[in-house]
C-alpha cells in the first residue's frame, strides 16, 4: 500500500498528463451496455473535483473506511465491490476514462492493489454545449425540471404515465410522471426551451431516448449537478441564461418559480392542487405575463 504522499503525487501527475490533451469521448450505445469493469490504472482522477485540488484533496479517513469495508467483501463473498455502485466514468481522448462520481471507491481499489473495478460508461452535457445549445436557441424562455423529484415518478406524487411495453420497460425502467408529456408539449407549442437537471449521473444518452419513447424532446440535459461546484462556472452559466431568456420558470412539486430577467424580479406561485399537478401547472403558466 503506498502512502498519501505517493498516492497524492500519482494524482498531480495524472491530471498534469491529462492536462491539456484529454478530451470528452461520446461512448455509444454497445459501448455503454458491454464495458462494465475497467482496469483500475485506466481511470483518471477529475481535474474539476474537490478530490483532485490541492487546498481539499482526498479524504483518507474515507478512503481508509472503503479499505476495510473491501477486504472484508472479499474475505465474505469473494468479491471486494460487493454491494457497491460502480464508478461512474466518461471516456476520454487519448485514453481511458475521467471519473465522474467514485474517487473515493477508487483511490481504496488502488491502494489495495485491485487490478480491476466495476464501472458505468455514461455520456453528459459540458458547459460548452450548454452554452452552445442556449445561444443558438430560437426561444427566449425557459423551463428548468428535476428529472428525479418532477418528471420521473417515484411514488410520492400521484400517478404515474403508464409504463413502456416489453422488452422497452426492461430497457427504461425509469417512468414519468403522469401529465409530463402533456406540460411538455404545452411548454413546447408555447416557444419554451425545456431544461431537465439531475444530482444523479444519467447518460444523456439514455433520458434523450426514454423522452422519445413518450414523443417527447428536452433542450438541454445536465445531469451529476451536485459536481459542478464551480463557482466561477456557477457563475457564468447564469450570466448566459439572462442574458438570453427573458425569463426561467422552475417548476417543483409544491411551486412554480418565476425568475424574471426583465422586471428584475421573483414571483412565486403556489400549486393548490398536488393531485393534478401538471393541469395546475398548466394553468400558472397560460395567465404568465407575456413578452414577446
Amino acid at each position: 500500500m503506498e502512502s498519501n504522499t505517493q498516492f497524492e503525487t500519482y494524482i498531480a501527475d495524472e491530471i498534469e498528463r491529462h492536462d491539456g490533451v484529454a478530451i470528452p469521448i461520446r461512448s455509444g450505445l454497445l459501448h455503454r451496455l458491454l464495458v462494465r469493469r475497467c482496469k483500475c490504472e485506466n481511470l483518471h482522477p477529475n481535474p474539476d473535483d474537490e478530490f483532485s485540488q490541492p487546498s481539499v484533496g482526498p479524504s483518507y479517513r474515507i478512503i481508509s473506511d472503503y479499505e476495510k469495508k473491501f477486504l472484508n467483501s472479499e474475505r465474505v463473498y469473494q468479491n471486494y465491490f460487493m454491494g457497491e455502485e460502480p464508478i461512474v466514468v466518461e471516456r476520454i481522448h487519448p485514453d481511458g476514462y475521467m471519473i465522474l462520481n467514485g474517487h473515493h471507491r477508487w483511490a481504496a481499489a488502488m491502494r489495495l492493489g485491485y487490478p480491476k473495478i466495476p464501472i458505468q460508461v455514461v455520456n453528459v452535457v459540458h458547459n460548452q454545449e450548454i452554452k452552445e445549445i442556449v445561444q443558438h436557441s430560437e426561444h427566449n424562455k425557459r423551463v428548468t425540471l428535476d428529472l428525479d423529484e418532477v418528471v420521473f415518478y417515484n411514488g410520492k406524487q400521484g400517478q404515474a404515465e403508464k409504463a413502456l411495453p416489453f422488452p422497452l420497460n426492461k430497457i427504461y425502467p425509469d417512468r414519468l410522471r403522469l401529465g409530463i408529456p402533456a406540460l411538455f408539449r404545452m411548454l413546447e407549442k408555447n416557444g419554451f426551451d425545456i431544461w431537465v437537471y439531475s444530482m444523479n449521473y444519467y447518460s444523456t444518452d439514455y433520458i434523450k431516448a426514454l423522452l422519445r419513447k413518450y414523443h417527447l424532446t428536452a433542450t438541454g440535459i445536465v445531469t451529476g449537478t451536485s459536481k459542478r461546484t464551480n463557482p466561477e462556472d456557477k457563475k457564468l452559466m447564469e450570466a448566459l441564461y439572462v442574458d438570453n431568456y427573458l425569463y426561467t420558470l422552475h417548476l417543483d412539486n409544491a411551486e412554480v418559480s418565476m425568475f424574471d430577467n426583465v422586471a428584475n424580479e421573483f414571483r412565486v406561485y403556489p400549486i393548490n392542487d398536488p393531485e393534478h399537478w401538471s393541469r395546475d401547472v398548466i394553468n400558472i403558466i397560460k395567465e404568465l405575463p407575456s413578452y414577446d
